[in-house]
């Protein structure tokens, strides 16, 4: 199902993985600002935003995984 028109190549699994990794972001960004990590915020960041310039599903779902690993790893110091 592609929405198209104004919103360009936006589908339901983009959607879905927007939401989903927008929530791991913000949840990722409350807790840097809540011990002061500031890598761990801008992971956050970085998983809020980064589904705006991402269009294909596919790479929604690689850079989204890839970006939270990516938060863990800054939260456990490796």
């Amino acid at each position: 199902m592609n929405i198209g028109g104004l919103l360009g190549n936006l589908t339901f699994g983009n959607i879905v993985g927007g939401l989903i990794f927008s929530s791991i972001g913000y949840a990722a960004f409350m807790i840097g600002k809540r011990t002061m990590n500031v890598n761990m915020m801008i992971a956050g960041v970085a998983l809020m935003l980064y589904c705006f310039f991402v269009t294909q599903t596919l790479w929604v779902y690689v850079v989204g995984t890839g970006l939270t690993v990516a938060a863990f790893m800054v939260r456990d110091g490796s």
